[in-house]
């Protein structure tokens, strides 16, 4: 059972998200709230398994709640998944920045905000390609330090794959890129993230940037 947590200022999106989330036979809304720090509060004390997470919020928002419950030197991090009805490449930089493992569109299908759960909840990230792609390209410079000459413990295999996975190539596209099966792929991603002690896809971006491995 995937235990999840809601948090948004808007009482009917918090109903309608646990409506959609309560139906399903692995997924178990645990508390809903409307603010930042109430969602801190509450994942302290229920530790949910994803926290479902609005950006725009009174108080405490969701960008510094999302920090504050899955950033750099959380003890006990938990996955958020942030939904929210603003797309801007900002937001989605700043929420994966503080340590969000997936970004979602408020007007995504139900099934799309059902997938984004159990992925998170899998250890997995959830962020389109085009939007890596698009946030990448914009955010770069800001991400990659201008003296990084790294020595990464990866093999020439394991180097092509994250290269391709930090411009924001799926699974499969880097399946028919490097002419191998989509599962050695994800064994691929899979001992990257182990060399590298990274969470998810989303940091593995992040990593290779800062360490000036793509352009």
């Amino acid at each position: 059972m995937i235990r999840v947590l809601i948090c948004d200022d808007q009482p009917l999106i918090r109903t309608g998200f646990a409506t959609i989330i309560g139906a399903q036979p692995d997924l178990e809304v645990v508390a809903e709230c409307g603010d930042g720090r109430a969602a801190v509060d509450l994942a302290s004390s229920l530790r949910p398994d994803v926290v479902v997470m609005d950006v725009r919020m009174p108080g405490l928002d969701g960008i510094e709640a999302t920090r504050l419950l899955a950033g750099a030197g959380v003890h006990y991090p938990v996955k958020v998944l942030v939904v929210t009805t603003f797309n801007l490449d900002e937001y989605v930089y700043q929420a994966l920045r503080a340590g969000a493992s997936g970004f979602l569109l408020k007007d995504a299908p139900p099934a799309q905000l059902l997938h984004g759960i159990r992925t998170v909840a899998a250890g997995a990230a959830l962020l389109a390609p085009e939007v890596t792609r698009q946030l990448v390209g914009r955010y770069a410079a800001r991400i990659r330090p201008a003296d990084a000459s790294p020595s990464v413990p990866l093999t020439a295999r394991e180097l092509e794959v994250l290269r391709l996975l930090a411009t924001g190539l799926s699974n499969s596209e880097i399946a028919t890129a490097l002419v191998i099966s989509h599962e050695t792929v994800k064994t691929y991603v899979s001992r990257i993230l182990t060399k590298l002690g990274l969470r998810d896809r989303v940091q593995a971006v992040v990593y290779a940037y800062r360490n000036g491995l793509v352009t």
